[in-house]
């Protein structure tokens, strides 16, 4: 089996490439969605956090307080603290997936797509270089990713001025953040540039999804 890495900052378009891979035969696991998941009331991770950062983060319906979350883990600067929480336990979650495709298909492609796999210090021994086969970057202008981060942040609102200043202000601050995510395409075995349309993009993909496929199968 091969196990890829699929990484890229805000608004770059790894999640379009993650789609498109899964739709040509790809098991494709996405961070994001892994997490989110264990922050559900009932899941470890959400006890540990609401242990760890009291009822504040907790809303009256039980679920976390994302906004409240954010506020202290950003402009607390207790990010750290949250990321100790949860990218040990995401990330042992995303060997347990790839470990039950590699037992179900010795020839499958597993991908996982996540914006920190350079940049998180919980990836066990070895790091990144040991949890995946071959990375696969997404990279984008920042004025795209901007403009794509306001565009789906918007979700088809007419936007006032006011409001596009504040969403442009948070999409800089988050490429800020994820500097060295950038800084960590040299890193990578493969790099899609989508500065186009979404069909460029894909097509990127599909001429990269043979080559994938021949690897797994040299593998196994």
């Amino acid at each position: 089996m091969l196990r890829v890495g699929l990484t890229g900052g805000l608004g770059s378009g790894k999640s379009t490439a993650a789609q498109r891979f899964a739709e040509l035969g790809a098991d494709v696991f996405s961070s994001d969605e892994i997490g989110r998941e264990m922050m559900q009331p009932g899941e470890a991770v959400y006890a540990a956090i609401v242990a760890h950062f009291g009822p504040a983060v907790v809303k009256a319906d039980g679920t976390l307080d994302r906004s409240a979350l954010a506020r202290i883990a950003f402009t607390d600067g207790r990010l750290e603290e949250l990321n100790s929480i949860v990218h040990p336990a995401v990330i042992a979650r995303q060997k347990e997936l790839m470990d039950e495709v590699a037992a179900r298909d010795a020839n499958a492609v597993a991908i996982v797509e996540s914006a920190l796999i350079f940049e998180t210090k919980y990836g066990g021994e070895g790091g990144w270089h040991k949890r995946f086969d071959r990375i696969i970057f997404v990279k984008a202008s920042e004025e795209l990713r901007i403009a794509r981060f306001v565009a789906r942040a918007a979700g088809g609102k007419t936007l006032s001025e006011e409001e596009r200043s504040v969403l442009e202000s948070e999409a800089w601050r988050r490429i800020a953040r994820q500097a060295a995510t950038e800084r960590s395409a040299a890193h990578c075995d493969t790099v899609l540039t989508n500065d186009g349309t979404i069909g460029q993009l894909k097509a990127q993909v599909d001429v990269l999804w043979p080559e994938l496929k021949a690897e797994a199968l040299q593998r196994t």
